[in-house]
């Protein structure tokens, strides 16, 4: 099955469970899923990291962090990683990018290769291979280089003076005697944001994606719209701030015992200040509606580009895919933000639609396949035609699954890590920070979370479906912890780093010394014609 173009969507901590289509009892998300109802969604998909910039750059590389080496946001992706654009480019595709990456360029390798980043490579590497068409990270800036603000500009010219206009329009409120709010403080997500809806950053994006593929041409094209909601600053624009109340908030999924007989990591993770306060009574209540408001605006803006796909026929030669690059505690076992390896924070949405007649098969199903965010360039690359190299790439096509969604799928373990060095949690604990390192195992029911220097964490989801229950401590489940411990440590001894070599190369070479004249291990001429006959020289 090959796709002309690729419209890779991805949504900025989107839950996995706040779709529609993923059974959410209040949250409508209609366009959505009729992209579910026209491909195929995989219900059990899992990132790399739960945390935007390593995450990220699993899903541009298509290789684990302990691969590519960005293990937290703003740590550079080296220079030399192979990424979307050195597999897609070759094969006729651009790749270009329309809102957030969290890419940070390797300067430092690039001053000592000499490569100038402002010149065409040096372009293409600071960006992990896309062309930037409208780069828009919200307010995270990159020490050293100034970032595109076509944004800023574009609300300026809109009506929304000031050299930030995203901070002080688009993030931020007004109180009841229209006094400018901060939209970072959550006592204010009630409020709408002070710009329209159709001047927000979701519409924003949209426009500017819409924009590039009609002056696209004939070109194919891998296009990254990747929106930076509903990930916090939690601010909704009118009407979508008002849509849903408390009454729509799923119940919080924790318990009182998960604090009192803690392991040390998540104690230590609880009481950080973005943790704390979603503990805090009426913090959920007042947070979640504008985060299902943020994700209903995505919604509208998906159906707004379905409706030009098939205006122009694009849906016809498209394969689209709609994810996330982690999810959302919420409140959720006493925690906020994402960091850790629950299912609310580590399990993403996962949608991918085929236009191919030989996907019809499977239109509307729903796949449980363990499948990971690297999946994702592995497919691409067959969608556009070439061969996946296995050597380079640690995912795996999905096209096998998109065909037949019941597909015999050989993955049995799925696996995430986390570098919490950079969180307050690894000081307060005491930890080297070479040793600060969370890697998550899980098999489709046992999760096994190890962490050096600690005792491991286990959940059982099949008895424990909300992950309540830490058993890492309990004898019982010694053989489960062993048995995932052994596919850990499979997995970290395999295979990363020979990505200059084919497995086909290496199979030419094996043993071809003795055809070149390097004669190794023999005794005498004999020895030498008688490798020369088994040879069948």
């Amino acid at each position: 099955m090959r796709a002309k173009n690729v419209l890779f969507i991805m949504c900025d901590q989107l839950r996995f469970d706040h779709l529609g289509c993923a059974g959410h009892p209040h949250l409508r998300t209609p366009n959505i899923d009729r992209l579910a109802a026209r491909g195929v969604r995989f219900d059990r998909a899992y990132v790399q990291s739960p945390i935007c910039g390593p995450s990220r750059m699993s899903f541009y590389t298509g290789r684990y962090v302990r691969s590519h080496g960005s293990t937290w946001n703003m740590v550079p992706l080296r220079v030399g990683e192979m990424n979307i654009g050195d597999h897609l480019n070759p094969l006729g595709m651009r790749t270009v990018l329309c809102g957030k990456t969290h890419m940070a360029a390797d300067l430092e390798g690039m001053a000592r290769l000499g490569i100038d980043p402002t010149s065409g490579i040096g372009a293409k590497v600071s960006e992990c291979g896309f062309e930037l068409w409208d780069r828009l990270d919200g307010l995270h800036p990159v020490k050293g280089r100034k970032k595109p603000q076509h944004y800023n500009r574009w609300l300026n010219e809109r009506g929304y003076p000031g050299p930030d206009a995203w901070d002080h329009w688009a993030n931020a409120v007004e109180g009841d005697d229209g006094e400018e709010l901060s939209g970072w403080l959550m006592e204010n997500a009630n409020r709408p944001s002070r710009v329209k809806a159709e001047d927000s950053e979701t519409a924003y994006s949209t426009t500017r994606a819409i924009d590039f593929m009609a002056s696209a041409g004939d070109d194919p094209w891998c296009l990254h719209l990747s929106y930076i909601k509903p990930h916090w600053p939690y601010v909704a624009p009118a009407p979508y701030h008002a849509m849903y109340g408390p009454e729509h908030v799923l119940p919080v999924v924790r318990s009182e015992a998960e604090l009192a007989d803690a392991h040390p990591l998540f104690a230590a993770w609880a009481k950080q200040r973005f943790n704390r306060v979603f503990a805090r009574p009426g913090v959920r209540e007042r947070v979640i509606p504008a985060y299902m408001g943020l994700i209903a605006q995505i919604d509208d803006e998906i159906g707004r580009l379905m409706a030009w796909l098939a205006e122009t026929g694009r849906d016809r030669d498209t394969l689209i895919v709609f994810t996330a690059d982690h999810g959302d505690y919420l409140g959720d076992h006493w925690l906020g933000e994402k960091d850790l390896f629950h299912e609310p924070s580590v399990r993403i949405p996962l949608i991918v639609v085929h236009p191919s007649a030989e996907a019809d098969g499977s239109r509307g199903a729903v796949c449980d396949a363990l499948v990971e965010a690297i999946d994702l360039l592995p497919t691409f690359v067959e969608a556009a035609g070439g061969p996946v190299p296995a050597h380079v790439l640690e995912g795996r096509s999905l096209m096998p699954l998109l065909r037949d969604p019941r597909a015999p799928w050989s993955r049995t373990h799925v696996f995430s890590e986390y570098d919490y060095a950079f969180r307050d949690a690894g000081k307060a604990l005491g930890r080297p920070i070479a040793d600060c390192r969370l890697q998550m195992v899980f098999d489709g029911r046992h999760k096994l979370v190890r962490a050096t220097g600690f005792r491991p964490m286990l959940f059982d989801l099949a008895t424990d479906p909300d992950e309540l229950v830490d058993r890492g401590a309990d004898p019982a489940c010694r053989g489960v912890i062993e048995d995932l411990s052994a596919h850990l440590l499979e997995w970290a001894t395999a295979h990363h780093n020979r990505v200059t070599f084919s497995d086909a190369q290496v199979a030419r070479m094996a043993g071809s010394e003795f055809g070149v004249g390097i004669l190794i291990g023999f005794w005498d001429q004999a020895d030498v014609d008688e490798e020369v006959r088994s040879r069948g020289g």
